[in-house]
C-alpha cells in the first residue's frame, strides 16, 4: 500500500474591501474599509485631496464597533475636511493655478480651438478653452498634462546631465499618494498636477527623481545631492506640504 499524500489547505484569499458612503455633515464621502489580520486597532485616513476616507480595522472587528469608531470622528472629519473645498472653480470664470499664478477660466464659446493663455496688459492672465462647456475640466487637464510635460522633461534632463545619470524614460500620471517616482531602471514618473505650483516647486520635484538616478533612498546623500541640485529644496517643500492637498483636491472629471 501506498502512503496517502497530505494536501496543504488552499490559502484563504483576502475579503475584498468594504466599501461605503459615508455622510460626513452632509458631504458624502468615498469609505473604503479594509479588514487586516494584522491590525491591532483601528485607523481613519483622508486620502491626499481630500476626496476619500481608507479605514483599516482587525479582522473579525464587529460592525457596531466600526459604526461606533464613525460616530466618534465625525467631528475630527468635519474639521479635517473643511480645509478642502468642494468646488474646484472649474467653470468658466473661475480660477486655477499654473505655475503658480491665478488664472481666469474663459470659455470661448467655440466647439473648435486650442486651450490658450491670453494675457493682457494690466490685467490678469487668462486662460481660455474652447469645447463644450461639459468638456471644460478635460480640456483643462489636456492643457496641464501637456504644460507640466515641457517643463519636466526640460528640467529632468538638465538635472540629469549635472549628475551624468540616463533618464530611460518620463511619464505623466495623476496621482494621489506620491508627487513623483523613479525606477531602479531609471524611469521616471511626475504627477502633472505640479504644474499647477510655482516654478521653484516644479524645479524640486524634477530634481528629487532626478536624484534618485544615483541614490535610490532617502538617506543623507540624497539629500545632498537634491539640495545641491535645487538650492531652494527646503521652501519648496514647506510650499507642497502646505499646498500640496489643495491641488490634488481639484476635480478635473
Amino acid at each position: 500500500m501506498f502512503p496517502l499524500l497530505k494536501t496543504r489547505p488552499k490559502a484563504r484569499k483576502p475579503a475584498p474591501p468594504e466599501m461605503r458612503t459615508l455622510d460626513v455633515a452632509g458631504r458624502l464621502m468615498p469609505l473604503t474599509i479594509k479588514h487586516h489580520e494584522q491590525a491591532t486597532r483601528i485607523t481613519l485616513r483622508i486620502e491626499p485631496g481630500g476626496r476619500a476616507l481608507k479605514m483599516t480595522v482587525p479582522k473579525g472587528l464587529a460592525p457596531r464597533e466600526v459604526n461606533a469608531f464613525l460616530d466618534r470622528h465625525q467631528g475630527w472629519l468635519l474639521t479635517k475636511l473643511a480645509k478642502f473645498s468642494t468646488d474646484g472653480g472649474l467653470r468658466d470664470g473661475g480660477k486655477i493655478l499654473l505655475r503658480g499664478v491665478p488664472h481666469r477660466i474663459e470659455h470661448s464659446g467655440s466647439l473648435r480651438g486650442l486651450t490658450e493663455v491670453v494675457s493682457a496688459a494690466g490685467d490678469e492672465p487668462v486662460l481660455r478653452v474652447s469645447g463644450m462647456p461639459e468638456h471644460l475640466g478635460r480640456r483643462l487637464a489636456a492643457f496641464l498634462k501637456k504644460e507640466a510635460r515641457t517643463d519636466l522633461e526640460k528640467l529632468a534632463a538638465m538635472h540629469a546631465a549635472t549628475i551624468r545619470a540616463p533618464i530611460r524614460s518620463i511619464a505623466l500620471k495623476d496621482t494621489r499618494s506620491r508627487w513623483g517616482s523613479c525606477s531602479s531602471e531609471g524611469n521616471l514618473s511626475f504627477s502633472w498636477r505640479i504644474v499647477m505650483a510655482p516654478p521653484t516647486v516644479i524645479d524640486y520635484l524634477a530634481a528629487h527623481e532626478v536624484a534618485h538616478l544615483k541614490e535610490m533612498n532617502h538617506g543623507p546623500h540624497f539629500w545632498a545631492l537634491c539640495r545641491k541640485l535645487c538650492p531652494g529644496m527646503e521652501e519648496a517643500k514647506a510650499w507642497l506640504k502646505r499646498h500640496g492637498s489643495q491641488l490634488h483636491a481639484i476635480d478635473f472629471d
